[in-house]
């Protein structure tokens, strides 16, 4: 740690809501030039504790000083103000304005009451450039993909020129070379004096990036290791609080029986060309790559949301290339897409609301339903996928994984016979993960065709018992468990 004072000291937070405790008494110090990793299952506190460090929400009880002087940011423009930004979770960009336009909404430069476009532009443009994106300023964020939002986000924290940066998932929906660029900024923030709280659910990253670990659990925090090289299962066991066996439940034995045939796919986007694989009967089939290898584009379109310029789909034999999403769920394909907040659930509407809308018709009577009935139908689901929330409450106002589970729910209530999942854990828990990892396998005992997309590379040979590698949209081959390993992937995705 260094030996300088602190930037930031929180002592004796608190936070409720109602008669709800959710921060007991936390303390913390950020120092210049450090990077703490701030740990913990959903829930646990980190977000609240980010929000009130970011003058996003105000604490019940405690103090926090800045620079030495007390603090008590109350908005998030005062806590810029003094220097400390946050990079949320959720993109907040607007799709309708461009990226230079999103990296300085509230602060645009002006010149004579004006706007200054150029030079707008041109320090977005660096901005972006040291994040090694090769994207004009004035194009609209409108059609860019999740990972590529997610850097124009660090990008506009960057402009802020911040004494402190809050990172809350900052790679969840990046790949290894765009988490590389971020790590080496944030090097270079770090050699600059630059503060910096991590919060991750990929464990692996920690060792690469954090000076410090803080662990949470249940609002309170609960450990502290003075350095980042600690073993994945030491921090995991501190974060839920027990020992844990396995990460990743044993793989079913899957059947001869081809359930899904994909060949010669290709898009009309060039986002991928002539794929050709197919995946049995109880089989999880993984799909690993590079951000913008094709993986999400190419499940899209087997599952009907993107169109295909060649190519077939057959399921157990049969013909079924889909045209639409609808055409797909006809037929027993569902997609568990990555972005479960924006086309997955619906957020203002209920838990027992989302798992019905697919299946009306069996949640109707003679062609009339009622609340009870929907709630009765879902709470089925509820149960049997350990859904933490009662059925009338708002999906948004769950966890991640338990929203996960949610959008589980309503396509396995339908029975699917092939199920993908695009990026099925992203920014949840470890403690969550697992038990999303025990569905998957449920569902393949259960005699279903499983794909599984993951940047994690280490889930992706957790779950799969074979792996196709993408690599600039072709397949660069497909791997059998006994043969995939972090090298064998890396080397094929970076062909």
């Amino acid at each position: 740690m260094s030996t300088s004072s602190p930037l930031l000291s929180l002592r004796g937070i608190q936070k409720t809501y109602g008669p709800v405790k959710v921060l007991h008494g936390v303390d913390l110090d950020v120092y210049p030039g450090e990077v703490v990793a701030l740990l913990g299952e959903n829930g646990a506190g980190k977000s609240t504790l980010s929000n009130i460090i970011s003058g996003t929400v105000q604490p019940s009880a405690g103090e926090m000083t800045w620079l030495g002087k007390p603090y008590a940011p109350a908005s998030p423009r005062a806590a810029m103000d003094e220097g400390v930004g946050m990079i949320h979770q959720e993109l907040k960009l607007l799709p309708k304005l461009s990226i230079a336009e999103n990296i300085f909404l509230g602060r645009y430069p002006m010149r004579s009451g004006r706007l200054d476009r150029a030079a707008m532009e041109e320090r977005a443009a660096r901005g972006l450039k040291r994040l090694g994106l090769d994207i004009p300023p004035e194009r609209l964020v409108e059609g860019l993909s999740t990972g590529r939002q997610q850097l124009i986000e660090i990008a506009k924290a960057l402009t802020l020129n911040a004494r402190l940066l809050i990172l809350d998932e900052p790679t969840a929906a990046l790949g290894g070379d765009e988490t590389q660029l971020l790590f080496e900024q944030i090097a270079r923030l770090k050699a600059e004096g630059v503060g910096i709280i991590y919060i991750s659910h990929r464990l692996e990253e920690i060792r690469q990036i954090a000076d410090r670990i803080v662990v949470m659990r249940d609002g309170a925090k609960v450990k502290t290791f003075e350095t980042g090289d600690v073993p994945v299962r030491t921090i995991v066991e501190a974060m839920v609080g027990r020992s844990l066996e396995r990460m990743f439940p044993a793989l079913p034995e899957p059947s001869r029986d081809i359930a899904l045939e994909v060949e010669g796919l290709s898009s009309p986007f060039g986002t991928f060309r002539d794929i050709s694989f197919s995946v049995r009967k109880g089989e999880v089939f993984g799909i690993a790559g590079l951000m913008g290898a094709g993986r999400t584009e190419l499940v899209r379109a087997i599952t009907g949301a993107d169109p295909v310029s060649a190519g077939e789909v057959r399921l157990h034999g049969r013909p079924v290339t889909p045209r639409t999403p609808a055409d797909a769920i006809r037929n027993g394909i569902v997609l568990v897409p990555e972005d479960r907040k924006l086309q997955g659930v619906v957020l203002d509407h209920s838990i027992a609301d989302n798992i019905a809308y697919p299946n009306l018709n069996a949640a109707c009577r003679k062609g009339w339903t009622s609340r009870q009935r929907i709630r009765d139908y879902s709470e089925t689901f509820i149960r049997s996928l350990g859904v933490k929330g009662r059925g009338e409450q708002k999906a948004g106002e769950l966890s991640g994984g338990n929203q996960q589970k949610v959008v589980l729910a309503k396509w396995l209530a339908r029975r699917p016979e092939v199920v993908v999942l695009d990026e099925p854990t992203r920014g949840i828990d470890v403690g969550a993960r697992s038990s999303i990892y025990d569905l998957i396998m449920n569902l393949a005992r259960d005699g279903v065709a499983v794909i599984v997309v993951s940047s994690d590379l280490e889930e992706v040979l957790g779950v799969s018992g074979r792996i196709m590698v993408m690599a600039h949209g072709q397949q660069a081959g497909i791997l059998d468990r006994e043969a995939a390993n972090d090298v064998s992937v890396m080397e094929l995705a970076t062909r």
